[in-house]
């Protein structure tokens, strides 16, 4: 039974099959044979699909094919695409090289750097910036070919480029310039590009390559543990105290699991760099060979599920159950081994320097033991990896389009990127993958593929973005996926609020000129709106400051920093600057982080971060994106005369103020009301809880811990983020606003309950406007709002109280020194029940409603084309002695 199962599953040969729809490569056929398969597929096709196993190289082999046929020449290149930033670096070095070319030929760009040049034959970039390209050359008629690679990752902009990319290949071809796409996928799950009739009319071809990759045994738990992390320990444990040399790879789902994992194996199986000194070297070297050369002890199988596997690889023991106490375990490992474990972290928010230490070879003596995230499934190769430990489990960022919580769910990965991970195993050598879950399990409860990135973002950048490349009706575009016609709706909702859209005729919302202004800018609709809003010069530079860092991915540390709690209530103090609450933090650590930056360079930075507690890279992070923001502004405004290496000086009070304004503005659709006392008693809740109501909720949410507004709980607030945590609604980035604040800068949520005669309106002849105070409520829930000033709101009365003015002699000089002979006081136009009567003191109000002139500069247009336009309706209101000298200087302002 064990041999039976211990034998290697061999694979079996790949024929050339050259049907039209799919052509596969064997995997030991030469290099120019999959050339000329390849080549041949792209002459005879304007679009192909090339799938390949992890280890097959085509990321690498593709751009080299097509530029040694001659796809790039003085006038045209190649256009490579990635979704991840430091792919389109790594991959554009390793091109260059295996080419023999400088970077010159085969360059890079990305969002914040590249090398891309006049010379440029083959570019690698992200998805985000090609996107950007299409916006000015829709054809993109500098390009032979365009590469989509990792396209089985459903990233939004890659899926946008697929369905945007499907029309120009039409379009070039009719032109006679054809451009030849190329989706590259690591999986065979394509359906959703090659049967896709809304993309391509023509079924493309598929071209199968075959992995070069050396065979993975997969190894399954019998019984799935309920701690997959205690379990992950127990397996390195095995593989390091029982196996043959070679790396270890362990999958985890996060940053703290990560590390908690990283600490105990560095307790259990610690370096010391004082053992390994020149004299212990050899010593060390010599005790792990013969630790190696011992007979291999017999393992049980019968304790594995085994789905295939080489038979020259021993496996592990599976009785998890029968371990000894973990207290127990340092002392019987080191009996067992000498070797240590060179641990290291992996995840996304490790600083660059950090993480490149996984390419570098461990100490003298040391097992290389990598602890990561599934930031290492796709875009790095580590070195040397013969086991992978893989838990099952991923991390996902769920949102709900129609409330915008979002929340982070632990769930089973899927069955795709679970043989990503176990790829890992097989780069080098023949490697072993060990799942800590049960075959059963896998089969029944993995889904076979991952949601794309459509399905489960929001999608506000995406769909103004469309709008701004002329692509009005979303519902009708070719996507691979089509996204959910809630979330869209949803979606234009939101960007009809911030004034980016205007509501329109036959489901098309157009774009408007506000929205092409925050279209320009690689931000959030909500942070191009604030940036758009900050006319001061000294305001905008403080604005980019706060949007550039909270569009970094986890800028602030969290709450357990004790070096960062101490810091940023340090940091906000009183006053405004205490209202403004979170995002004051934000200028302060942004500002500095600069400072020490100029003066001691990174070094500096590296310790004001250690002394803070801030993240390093994502300081950088910002200031990269700070730094392009800036440089596009002045661009486009070149007035503005923006300063990239500007000394911060803190902002003043009236400044903090405007700030918090600009801020609502941004946000007007995520606005938060502290529970009254009842409020709190009704729901259990204790009277000292930072406990709020949102807009569009019914459930209550809490002020974050990480929040320096949690204490002060002011009473009304303006968010930038809401997620859910054990079934708790929490909101960050928070900053305290006044409530009469609303109906001005967040008029579109805001019912106007009444216009009030007193105080009275005004008209301000310097801005040619009407005020007015009101009463009125904000968001669906109907929250009163004390009385507040607003510019006159677009209804009847408007028209009323205009003609009120003009009358009156506020809005046009020269009719002040008829007032005297008016035949009734200007207050009767103002009576509701006049515009029921056939009166014509009220024809001056119809005519303006009209032809809805409610302003001074609405009319004198008017009066440019009509001389005599209102003349008869003011008339109405003056004796017949006085209509000659009135006639004589009509129009009154010209």
């Amino acid at each position: 039974m064990n041999a039976k199962r211990n034998c290697a599953v061999k694979k079996q040969p790949i024929l050339i099959n050259r049907t039209p729809e799919i052509i596969e490569s064997r995997s030991k056929l030469p290099i120019i044979g999959e050339e000329q398969v390849i080549m041949e597929a792209i002459s005879e096709n304007d679009v192909i699909i090339v799938v390949g196993e992890t280890g097959s190289g085509k990321t690498t082999q593709v751009p080299q094919f097509l530029y040694e046929a001659g796809y790039a020449n003085e006038n045209m290149m190649i256009g490579v695409t990635e979704p991840r930033r430091i792919a389109a670096i790594s991959v554009s070095q390793r091109v260059a090289k295996e080419l023999n070319e400088t970077s010159d030929i085969v360059s890079y760009l990305i969002r914040f750097e590249g090398n891309v040049g006049p010379n440029t034959k083959i570019k690698f970039m992200t998805d985000g910036v090609l996107l950007k390209e299409i916006q000015n050359d829709f054809l993109l008629n500098k390009y032979s070919s365009i590469i989509l690679d990792e396209a089985h990752e459903r990233r939004i902009f890659t899926d946008i480029l697929i369905g945007i990319l499907s029309r120009v290949v039409r379009l070039r071809r009719k032109r006679s310039n054809p451009l030849k796409l190329i989706i590259m996928s690591a999986t065979l799950k394509v359906d959703d590009f090659s049967k896709n009739e809304k993309l391509f009319f023509d079924k493309p071809p598929i071209i199968l390559l075959s992995s070069r990759q050396f065979p993975v045994t997969i190894h399954f738990n019998k019984i799935t543990p309920i701690d997959y992390l205690a379990e992950a320990y127990n397996k390195v444990y095995k593989i390091h105290t029982k196996l043959p040399a070679g790396a270890i790879l362990v999958f985890l789902t996060g940053k703290l699991e990560v590390r908690q994992l990283v600490l105990k194996l560095r307790k259990v199986f610690p370096y010391k760099e004082s053992d390994f000194e020149v004299g212990s070297k050899t010593k060390c070297k010599t005790n792990l060979k013969k630790e190696m050369s011992k007979p291999l002890p017999d393992i049980n199988l019968d304790d594995y599920d085994i789905e295939r596997h080489s038979d020259d690889e021993l496996t592990l023991s599976e009785n998890s159950s029968n371990d000894e106490d973990n207290d127990e375990v340092p002392r019987k490992i080191m009996r067992l081994t000498s070797s240590p474990l060179w641990v290291l972290p992996l995840y996304s928010m490790l600083p660059v320097h950090k993480q490149s230490k996984i390419f570098e070879a461990p100490p003298s003596g040391c097992r290389l033991c990598v602890v990561s995230t599934n930031v290492a499934e796709l875009s790095l190769t580590i070195p040397n990896v013969k086991y992978v430990v893989d838990c099952g489990k991923t991390k996902v960022k769920e949102y709900d389009p129609l409330t915008s919580v979002s929340r982070f769910s632990i769930v089973w990965e899927s069955k795709a990127s679970a043989n990503q991970r176990a790829g890992r195993a097989g780069r080098t050598s023949p490697g072993h993958c060990y799942r800590l879950f049960s075959s059963a399990l896998f089969n029944d409860e993995f889904p076979e593929w991952s949601l794309p990135e459509i399905k489960t973002t929001p999608i506000d950048n995406v769909i103004l973005q469309m709008k701004n490349m002329k692509i009005d009706k979303i519902i009708s575009f070719p996507f691979p996926t089509m996204p959910d016609k809630q979330t869209i709706i949803e979606a234009e909702k939101r960007l009809i609020l911030l004034g980016a859209l205007e509501v329109g005729n036959n489901d098309v919302n157009n774009i408007t000129p506000l929205g092409k202004s925050m279209a320009a800018f690689p931000l959030s609709p909500h942070y191009a709106k604030m940036l758009c809003l900050s006319k001061d010069r000294i305001l905008i530079q403080y604005m980019l400051y706060i949007i550039s860092a909270m569009s970094v991915q986890e800028y602030l540390p969290g709450e357990n920093v004790e070096a960062w709690k101490k810091t940023k209530l340090s940091w906000v103090v009183k006053g405004e600057f205490l209202l403004l609450g979170d995002l004051m933090v934000i200028l302060r650590s942004m500002g500095g982080a600069s400072y020490a930056m100029k003066k001691s360079g990174l070094g500096g930075l590296q310790e004001y971060c250690n002394k803070t507690g801030l993240h390093q890279k994502s300081i950088l992070e910002a200031w990269k994106l700070n730094n392009q923001l800036i440089n596009q502004l002045n661009m486009s405004v070149p007035s503005l005369k923006l300063n990239t290496d500007l000394d911060m000086t803190l902002p003043t009070p009236i400044q903090a103020k405007q700030m918090r304004q600009i801020i609502l503005a941004g946000f007007l659709d995520r606005v938060a009301r502290r529970l009254t006392t009842n409020e709190l008693s009704k729901n259990n809740i204790r009277p000292n809880k930072a406990a709020y109501y949102t807009s569009n909720l019914l459930s209550v949410v809490y002020i974050h811990n990480s929040s320096v507004l949690k204490k002060s709980k002011p009473d009304w607030v303006v968010y930038q983020d809401i997620f859910e945590v054990q079934n708790k609604m929490y909101i960050k980035g928070v900053t305290a606003i006044e409530p009469e604040w609303l109906p001005v800068y967040a008029n579109k949520l805001c019912k106007i309950l009444k216009v009030l005669n007193e105080p009275k309106p005004r008209y301000n002849e310097e801005t040619d406007k009407m005020y007015c105070t009101i009463n009125a409520t904000y968001g669906q829930a109907g929250w009163s709002l004390p009385q507040a000033e607003i510019e006159f709101p677009d209804i009847e009365q408007k028209y009323s109280w205009l003609a009120y003015f003009i009358l009156n002699g506020n809005v046009f000089a020269p009719l002040k020194n008829f007032r005297q002979y008016l035949l009734s006081e200007p207050d009767l136009i103002l009576k509701p029940w006049m515009k029921f009567l056939k009166d014509s003191f009220y024809l001056l109000v119809r005519k303006l409603n009209e032809n809805r002139d409610d302003s001074a500069t609405k009319i004198k247009k008017r009066w440019l084309n009509n001389s005599t336009y209102l003349l008869e309706e003011y008339l109405n209101w003056l004796p017949q002695t006085a209509h000659k000298e009135v006639k004589s200087i009509w129009p009154p302002s010209i």
